[in-house]
């Protein structure tokens, strides 16, 4: 399956207090004055996002952008009441990432999921990952904050799959230079797997590195349907993308699960 690169500049303009001018082509990354901008789409995330957004303070050097996708309770306020630059106007995740790395100023992305709670040091972690031989993009280790043992089975499968296979999710907090992100053209427009996607692209440039100091993220996907059907779906899920059926559909099923976030 491809999807064509597309002009970020052109699809998701910069918002009128961004930052256009232009950055340094090389870079130290583990320079703490390196810039790293945080990524956030939201959507009815106000029980979550105010210890996503603490846990980003803490922080040397960084901006957080929150991308709201329409929001009918008062997650925009809280983010606005945080200090923090805040994106609306798109409603599909893929579009509020790339809208939400076209108004960044940094020359490192995270994108983070609102319900997502970084480690302390996760800054210089990024700054140090991003600089290993061939890399061109990493993640977290995941943590899910539950006590279910089937959750720590699930976690073991994260790992797993993100050291052997390179395939880290978006729940993991990916981070990538702003200059390979421009230049595979973001995240491809798709309803869901985007961050799949992502990947994908990113493996045929080099490496995915993996932090092992593991991100926090909410548990209520796999405790609204239980943790054996939600990773039966997610894996079905895989297997019909695979299979060709179209995002649109496969987004339709999955949203009939109830299990997604949004």
């Amino acid at each position: 399956m491809f999807y064509k690169q597309i002009n970020l500049k052109e699809k998701y303009p910069l918002s009128e207090n961004a930052n256009q001018s232009n950055v340094p082509v090389e870079t130290d990354f583990a320079n703490a004055t390196t810039k790293i901008s945080i990524i956030i789409p939201a959507l009815n995330e106000s029980k979550n996002i105010k210890a996503t957004l603490a846990s980003t303070q803490i922080s040397t050097n960084t901006e957080i952008i929150v991308v709201d996708g329409g929001s009918q309770d008062n997650t925009v306020d809280i983010a606005q009441s945080a200090g923090v630059k805040v994106i609306t106007g798109y409603q599909n995740r893929a579009c509020q990432m790339n809208a939400g790395a076209m108004n960044a100023t940094g020359d490192i992305l995270l994108f983070l999921h609102a319900d997502t709670v970084l480690p302390a040091n996760f800054d210089a972690m990024i700054r140090t990952a991003i600089q290993q031989p061939l890399a061109v993009a990493g993640a977290f280790s995941l943590r899910i904050n539950a006590p279910q043992i089937g959750l720590r089975l699930v976690e073991w499968g994260v790992k797993l799959r993100s050291k052997w296979l390179q395939m880290p999710y978006g729940d993991q907090g990916i981070f990538i230079t702003k200059k390979v992100f421009d230049s595979i053209g973001g995240f491809p427009a798709l309803p869901i797997m985007e961050d799949f996607e992502l990947i994908r692209n990113l493996k045929r440039l080099g490496k995915i590195t993996l932090i092992p100091v593991p991100v926090i993220t909410s548990p209520r996907r796999w405790l609204k349907k239980g943790v054996l059907q939600t990773t039966l779906i997610n894996q079905i899920v895989i297997i019909a993308y695979f299979l060709g059926i179209s995002p649109q559909r496969i987004r339709s099923w999955y949203r009939g699960e109830k299990i997604i976030k949004y």
